[in-house]
C-alpha cells in the first residue's frame, strides 16, 4: 500500500502582534475617520482593532517587506503631482474644441516579478488620469495600458517606468529580473 502524497508544508511563520504595522496603522485610523470621534472609546477600539485584525489575518498575509519611506514619500509626491497635471490635460482634451485624441494600447515591460510592485505599479498606473492598466500579464511580464491619447508610444513607455517602476523598486529594495526590458 502506498502512502497518499501530501502536499509539502510551509515553514509556519510565528505570528506577532504588530508584524504589519502599517496595517495596523492603517485599520486604526480608518476606524477613527469612520467614526468621527476622538473619543476614549474610539481610540481603545481603533487600537484593539489595529492589533487584533492583523494578528488574525496573520495566515493569508504575506510577511511585511522593509520598504525605504524617504522614497515612498518621494513617488507620493509624484503621483499626485501627475494626478493633478492629468486631469488638467484630460480635461482640456476632452473639452477642447478641436481635439483629436490618439488612443493607443501599450504593453509595458515588468522590470520584477515581485508581486506588490507589479500591483502598485498598475494602480498608479491606473489612477492617473488618461491612462487605464487593463492586465497585468505574468507570462509575457508585461502590463497592458490604454492610453487616452498617446503620440510617442515608446516615450510614453519609458515615462511611466522612470517615474512609477524604478521608484517602486527602490522603495521595495528590488533589482530588475535578469533579461528584463529596463
Amino acid at each position: 500500500m502506498t502512502e497518499p502524497a501530501t502536499a509539502p508544508r510551509l515553514p509556519a511563520s510565528r505570528a506577532t502582534w504588530l508584524a504589519h504595522p502599517v496595517l495596523s496603522v492603517l485599520l486604526g485610523a480608518s476606524w477613527l475617520a469612520l467614526s468621527h470621534s476622538l473619543a476614549l472609546v474610539h481610540l481603545l477600539s481603533a487600537l484593539l482593532i489595529g492589533l487584533i485584525v492583523p494578528r488574525l489575518l496573520h495566515p493569508f498575509l504575506a510577511p511585511a517587506n522593509r520598504i525605504e519611506w524617504m522614497a515612498a514619500l518621494r513617488l507620493s509626491a509624484v503621483v499626485l503631482k501627475d494626478i493633478v497635471l492629468s486631469n488638467i490635460t484630460v480635461a482640456r482634451l476632452v473639452l477642447g474644441p478641436m481635439s483629436r485624441p490618439q488612443p493607443a494600447w501599450l504593453p509595458v515591460p515588468l522590470a520584477t516579478d515581485h508581486p506588490r510592485i507589479n500591483a502598485l505599479f498598475a494602480t498608479i498606473i491606473t489612477t492617473t488620469p488618461g491612462t487605464v492598466s487593463c492586465v497585468i500579464d505574468e507570462q509575457r511580464h508585461v502590463i497592458l495600458v490604454h492610453a487616452l491619447n498617446c503620440d510617442d508610444a515608446q516615450a510614453m513607455i519609458d515615462d511611466m517606468k522612470n517615474r512609477y517602476e524604478a521608484p517602486l523598486m527602490q522603495i521595495f529594495g528590488q533589482q530588475a529580473r535578469t533579461g528584463s526590458d529596463t
